[in-house]
């Protein structure tokens, strides 16, 4: 399966940011986007490639498209599956409140309803703890786990009603930004002044992939997962490298919260180390 016509994907490793002309340009998206029923909810996603199951899940206020640097590079040689968790991208709200436990049920039942027994599964910021959740509440679904900023904002912060007040600007304003017809509006300041929240250098960031992340936001379920957040027990990435088996945690220097978009090659690379067992490069 040709995943990106002809279009090399990016090679240099300590480069911050894609290339603006990027793979992920070159794929027609609407070939790869599926919907199944969950649990009575329908979930949509996006497959594409064959081989071992690579699962991707997103992050508060985003979508499959926070993937879109990672689809075509796995593609090449598993079968990577992006959904909307229910609430977010074209995912309905779940009939039930929204919680991490209910995310986690609902990615194993989303896994046995597209005939994925047991894969590697990435999750970025919420989608970290949504793949924790699963690994810790069925891990016979779980080969591999990568948790991306899943620590997030820590517990304390996140009952701060002044932190919660600023989670809600930024995702109102991500929300006003994806109705903007032009993408590079993203890049001006205001943008940027929300968008740095996230990511460290937005301003170094193509628009149109930038757009692409704003698309994710004013979505019904972001209050709901908001709060879930809250009440959920946050750990550290110290923590979790201490809990977990054979764990190793890699900070990358001068980047924010959404590495696999900030350092796309770098990410790539070393998730692709880590599937394959062997060891990523340390440092930043």
């Amino acid at each position: 399966m040709a995943v990106a016509a002809d279009k090399p994907l990016q090679e240099d490793p300590d480069r911050y940011g894609p290339d603006a002309d990027s793979a992920w340009r070159h794929v027609d998206w609407a070939a790869h986007q599926h919907w199944v029923l969950v649990d009575g909810t329908p979930v949509n996603y996006i497959e594409m490639g064959e081989g071992p199951p690579l699962v991707l899940i997103h992050g508060l206020a985003g979508s499959w498209q926070n993937w879109l640097e990672t689809i075509p590079y796995f593609a090449r040689t598993r079968r990577v599956l992006a959904p909307d968790l229910p609430g977010f991208g074209d995912s309905p709200l779940p009939p039930e409140k929204i919680s991490m436990p209910g995310y986690g049920r609902l990615i194993d039942h989303f896994c046995a309803s597209v005939d994925v027994e047991r894969g590697s599964v990435i999750g970025n910021s919420l989608g970290g703890f949504v793949a924790a959740e699963l690994a810790i509440a069925h891990p016979q679904r779980v080969d591999k786990l990568v948790l991306v900023s899943a620590a997030g904002i820590t517990a304390e912060h996140q009952r701060n009603e002044r932190a919660l007040a600023v989670m809600r600007r930024f995702e109102a304003a991500l929300a006003w930004a994806s109705t903007h017809p032009k993408p590079n509006f993203l890049l001006r300041p205001r943008g940027r002044q929300a968008l740095r929240l996230v990511f460290a250098h937005p301003e170094k960031l193509p628009g149109p992939l930038l757009f692409e992340q704003a698309k994710g936001s004013g979505k019904p379920g972001f209050i709901d997962a908001l709060d879930a957040l809250s009440d959920y027990p946050l750990r550290d990435a110290d923590v979790f490298e201490e809990l977990i088996p054979d764990a190793r945690k890699i900070v990358y220097a001068d980047t924010g919260h959404v590495s696999m978009l900030e350092r796309p090659a770098r990410f790539n690379r070393d998730v692709e180390a880590f599937l394959k067992g062997s060891d990523p490069v340390a440092g930043g």
